[in-house]
């Protein structure tokens, strides 16, 4: 959908620059809504099964993580013409999703009070793709860490609630999301300027050690995030790897 947007509101004149980006910012953040209600409707089934409120609560989380988080900076290269925009959309999000904690009415079927974790990932997502698209200049290494937050610890937590039916941190899921991280690494490092696929598969490694880890309030988010930042700005400097 903001794909299609952005293709029908490109025009050369550039004062209809502004009314695109609004109108492209406003339809992300629309979609990203209606992923976070559409859990409601998936909430409520799962707890039709007797599943427990609080893993019910988990997997809506995970799906928030891949299909509002990661699909939108998956898109992220393709449809923003300014990474800007990247950090407006994640600061978008970190407001929608800290207002109802902050109201005491928290959206039920993906929050809680004990684990505000949600309002990190959306504000390290928007802040992460800024500040490595505006300082290395490269779409496809910006989105790397938020799609590791994204899909690789979605993978993680879907793993682990699956086989233990609580939050833990425990390595099995690791292991998944080193399966999903490592390919995404190589193949995004590879489409970079110039191509660091070797960086790619080490920032991946990296996120999926730290990602057991938590201290206080530095979630596995920030750390996830903040990790493979740090390694690709590295890999920046050194330039290209190989086997």
């Amino acid at each position: 959908m903001a794909l299609f947007l952005r293709i029908i509101l490109s025009r050369d004149d550039t004062k209809y620059s502004l009314m695109s980006d609004v109108v492209l910012i406003s339809a992300i953040v629309v979609y990203g809504l209606f992923i976070i209600f559409g859990t409601k409707w998936i909430f409520e089934l799962m707890m039709a099964q007797n599943m427990k409120e609080n893993v019910a609560i988990y997997y809506n989380r995970k799906i928030l993580h891949m299909f509002c988080g990661g699909l939108i900076g998956a898109m992220a290269p393709s449809i923003l013409d300014e990474p800007i925009y990247a950090l407006y959309i994640g600061i978008l999000f970190t407001i929608i999703t800290y207002i109802p904690y902050y109201t005491g009415h928290l959206l039920y079927w993906v929050q809680t009070n004990d684990n505000k974790n949600d309002v990190n990932f959306c504000f390290m997502a928007g802040i992460s793709v800024y500040l490595i698209w505006e300082l290395l200049g490269d779409p496809y290494l910006a989105i790397m860490p938020l799609l590791f937050m994204a899909f690789g610890d979605g993978v993680t937590g879907i793993a682990r609630n699956i086989k233990f039916g609580y939050r833990t941190k425990n390595p099995i899921g690791n292991v998944f999301m080193a399966i999903v991280c490592i390919p995404m690494g190589y193949y995004l490092g590879g489409l970079s300027d110039p191509a660091l696929p070797i960086w790619g598969v080490i920032a991946a490694i990296v996120a999926t050690f730290v990602e057991r880890y938590e201290f206080g309030p530095i979630d596995d988010n920030i750390l996830i995030t903040v990790s493979a930042t740090i390694v690709l700005f590295i890999g920046e400097a050194i330039g290209p790897l190989t086997w």
